[in-house]
C-alpha cells in the first residue's frame, strides 16, 4: 500500500554518480535516487550497492539547480495529536564536483543560507498545516499529503518541482527524463513547508484544559520585502499577504511534546478524547495582504518614500481574480482598510474605494464623522447581491485619529461596526468521528466570511485590529460551548489573558521581520495592553532599523525570495561564467562612497581639539 504522508526518517547514501535516500522504518519502499551531476531522479527496488550512509535528515526541503537542499528539524508541540516542526538547519548537498571557483553560484548559495536561517519554516509528516482545519475537513484523505497543500502556503513547491514532476509523470523542462507515468513511490519523499509562525500552547480557562494555537501561513506569491513588493501584480497576488488561524482543540489527550518519535498507528490524529469527551476543534481564520491595485513606493533614501499609483482602470482585471479566489475559499470579505484619509496615505485610500465601486453591482455607501474628520468611519457595500463581488464589504475606519494620544481602547468603534458581519460570518468547529481511522472531524460548524484587515504595509495597525476580533471571537467560541457564561470574557482569566497577549504580539513580530526586517511597532500595547516608554523608545529604534535595511539591505533579501520561489531562474549552464553580481560600474563611480567616508573621518579628526605644548 502506497504511503499518502512523508516519511520521517530519511537516510542518506552518496556515492560519484548519485545520492539515494531511504526510509529505515519503511524498508519495502523504494529507494528514491538522484544522479550526479544531472539530477535526473529514478525510484529504485531496494536498497544500492556501492553508496556509503552520509547521515540521517528530517526531509527533503528541495532542488534548487546544482544543489540538493535537505533539513534538519526540532519539535514545537502536538497539534490534535500530530507532531509539528520548525525547520533548524538545513545541508546543501553538492550534484557536482566544483574543480573551480565558482563566485556566481556561491552568492547564490549565500542568498539562499540567508533565508533558510532566519524564514521560519514549519510542517509535520502527518498534517497539512498549509491549510486550515476548515478546508482540511473538505480534503480527499486518498491524497498524498502534498497533493492536498495549499498552493499559497506550500512554500518549497518550487524547488520540489522536480520531484513533483517525477512523482505525477509531468513533462518537465529539466533535466528529469520524460518517463511520462505517476509514480506514487516518490510521494512520501515530497515534504510540504509552510513559512510564517506556529505557536502550540497547552492551557486552561477557568480550570478547563485545552490547547491554544496560532498560526500565521505566508503565501509564496508575490513574496519579498516591504519597499520592493506592495501592491498587487497581474494575476491579482497581493503582497505580504498572510492567512492567520487561530485554533482552539479541547479534550485533547495527545497534548505536549511527549512521545516525540514514536508517532504511529493513530498516535498521529487519534481518535477519542480527554476524560471520555469527544475531541473538538474551534478555529478561527482572518487574512491581511496590501491594498489590491498597482501601487508602488521607490525609495529614495528618504524616510517616505515617493508614492506611485497606476490608474485603477488598469487593475480591475487583476482585483477581479484576486476577490475572486478570496471569496471562493473564504466566503463574503470584509476589508477593513486603516490607512491614514490624509497625507499620502490618503491616495491608496481613494484608489481601493474607487476600486470597490468598480466591483460591486449597486454601491451604497455611508459615513460616521466625529470632531476632526468627516470619515471616521466609512462603509461601501452593495445594496444588492446580483453577482459575486456583491458579497464585499469595505470598512473604512480612520485608526490614525481615533487611537492616537494611547486610546487603543477607541478601535471598539470599529469592533462595533463589524459585530453583524461577525456573528453571521461564524467560526468552524468540528469534532472527532468516533470509530474514524483518519481522525477525520466532523463539521458542527463554517466559517462563511472573513476579515481582511490592512494598513499601509499590513503590519502594526493590522496587528492591533487583528488581535482585538480574535480575542472578541475567542470569547464568543468559549460561550457558546459552555467553557464561559454570557458576559464572561476570555481576558477575565489573568493567566491566559497574558499568553493570549504574548502569542499575538509574538506573531505582529514573526510577520513584521519576514516583511520589514523588524519587529513590529506597538507591541507593548499588544502584550501589556498598555503604552510604555520602554515601547516607545523600542519603536523609534525599530523604525530606524528598517529606515536602514529597507534602503541598502533589502535587495539581497529581496533576491533570495526571488531565488528560492522561483521568481528569477539564474541560467546553470553559464553559471560562474557570467559573473552575474560583479560590479560593473566605472571605478571612479564605485570610489565615491569610500571618498566620502574618509572625508567625514577627516574633518572629524580635525575638529577634535588638540593639546597645548609648553
Amino acid at each position: 500500500m502506497k504511503s499518502l504522508v512523508p516519511f520521517r526518517d530519511i537516510n542518506v547514501h552518496a556515492s560519484t554518480s548519485h545520492y539515494a535516500f531511504t526510509s529505515p522504518s519503511s524498508p519495502s519502499a523504494q529507494t528514491l535516487v538522484v544522479e550526479r551531476p544531472s539530477g535526473d531522479i529514478r525510484l529504485n527496488d531496494g536498497a544500492l550497492l556501492g553508496a556509503k550512509r552520509v547521515s540521517s535528515i528530517a526531509g527533503i526541503l528541495g532542488i534548487i539547480k546544482l544543489r540538493l537542499v535537505i533539513t534538519k528539524a526540532q519539535p514545537m508541540g502536538r497539534l490534535k495529536g500530530h507532531m509539528v516542526y520548525k525547520i533548524i538547519a538545513t545541508e546543501f548537498l553538492s550534484l557536482r564536483e566544483r574543480p573551480l571557483h565558482d563566485p556566481d553560484e556561491d552568492t547564490y548559495l549565500n542568498l539562499l543560507k540567508t533565508l533558510l536561517k532566519t524564514g521560519p519554516m514549519y510542517f509535520s509528516y502527518s498534517l497539512d498545516i498549509t491549510n486550515s482545519f476548515q478546508r482540511q475537513a473538505a480534503a480527499n484523505p486518498s491524497l498524498a499529503l502534498w497533493q492536498r497543500a495549499d498552493d499559497r502556503f506550500f512554500w518549497n513547491k518550487f524547488i520540489q518541482s522536480d520531484l513533483i514532476d517525477f512523482a505525477t509523470g509531468a513533462t518537465s523542462g529539466s533535466s528529469l527524463r520524460q518517463h511520462g507515468h505517476r509514480e506514487p513511490g516518490a510521494d512520501p519523499f515530497i515534504l510540504p513547508v509552510m513559512f510564517g509562525m506556529m505557536r502550540i500552547t497547552t492551557t486552561r480557562i477557568k480550570s478547563t484544559p485545552l490547547t491554544f494555537v496560532l498560526i500565521t501561513r505566508r503565501s509564496r506569491h508575490r513574496a519579498g520585502t516591504r519597499y520592493l513588493t506592495r501592491g498587487m501584480d497581474e494575476q491579482g497576488h497581493v503582497a505580504n499577504f498572510n492567512e492567520t488561524e487561530q485554533i482552539v482543540v479541547l479534550n485533547d489527550e495527545s497534548r505536549g511534546l511527549g512521545g516525540i518519535g514514536v508517532e504511529t498507528g493513530m498516535q498521529n490524529g487519534k481518535v477519542g478524547g480527554f476524560e471520555g469527551q469527544d475531541m473538538q476543534v474551534m478555529s478561527y481564520v482572518q487574512t491581511r495582504g496590501s491594498v489590491p491595485v498597482f501601487w508602488a513606493e521607490v525609495n529614495n533614501l528618504r524616510y517616505v518614500p515617493e508614492l506611485q499609483i497606476r490608474g485603477v482602470e488598469t487593475a480591475a482585471e487583476a482585483a477581479k481574480a484576486h476577490f475572486d479566489e478570496q471569496i471562493r475559499l473564504y466566503g463574503d470579505n470584509y476589508l477593513v482598510n486603516l490607512v491614514n484619509q490624509k497625507g499620502r496615505e490618503a491616495k491608496v485610500k481613494q484608489a481601493y474605494e474607487q476600486l470597490v465601486r468598480m466591483l460591486i453591482s449597486s454601491p451604497n455607501e455611508a459615513s460616521q464623522a466625529n470632531d476632526t474628520t468627516d470619515e471616521k468611519i466609512h462603509i461601501l457595500e452593495s445594496t444588492q447581491r446580483s453577482h459575486e463581488f456583491d458579497r464585499l464589504h469595505y470598512v473604512y475606519f480612520d485608526f490614525h485619529n481615533e487611537t492616537k494620544g494611547l486610546r487603543w481602547h477607541r478601535a471598539q468603534l470599529l469592533l462595533d461596526q463589524l459585530k453583524e458581519g461577525l456573528l453571521q460570518g461564524q467560526y468552524f468547529r468540528g469534532v472527532d468521528m468516533p470509530g474514524d481511522s483518519q481522525g477525520r472531524l466532523e463539521v458542527r460548524n463554517r466559517q462563511v466570511a472573513v476579515v481582511r484587515t490592512n494598513c499601509m504595509d499590513c503590519l502594526d495597525r493590522t496587528n492591533v485590529v487583528q488581535t482585538m476580533l480574535a480575542r472578541w471571537t475567542l470569547t464568543r467560541q468559549l460561550i457558546d460551548i459552555g467553557v464561559l457564561r454570557p458576559g464572561e470574557s476570555a481576558d477575565d482569566d489573568q493567566a491566559f489573558k497574558i499568553l493570549f497577549r504574548n502569542v499575538w504580539a509574538d506573531n505582529a513580530d514573526v510577520v513584521s521581520r519576514s516583511y520589514s526586517g523588524t519587529g513590529a511597532l506597538k507591541t507593548d500595547f499588544t502584550r501589556t495592553g498598555e503604552r510604555t516608554r520602554a515601547g516607545m523608545v523600542q519603536d523609534l529604534n525599530n523604525s530606524i532599523t528598517r529606515y536602514v535595511k529597507n534602503n541598502f539591505s533589502d535587495g539581497p533579501r529581496q533576491d533570495a525570495f526571488d531565488l528560492f520561489l522561483g521568481a528569477f531562474l539564474p541560467d546553470s549552464s553559464s553559471t560562474g561564467s557570467s559573473l552575474v553580481f560583479i560590479d560593473r560600474r566605472p571605478v571612479l563611480i564605485q570610489s565615491i562612497p569610500f571618498v566620502l567616508a574618509a572625508s567625514v573621518f577627516m574633518v572629524l579628526i580635525s575638529s577634535l581639539p588638540r593639546s597645548s605644548s609648553g
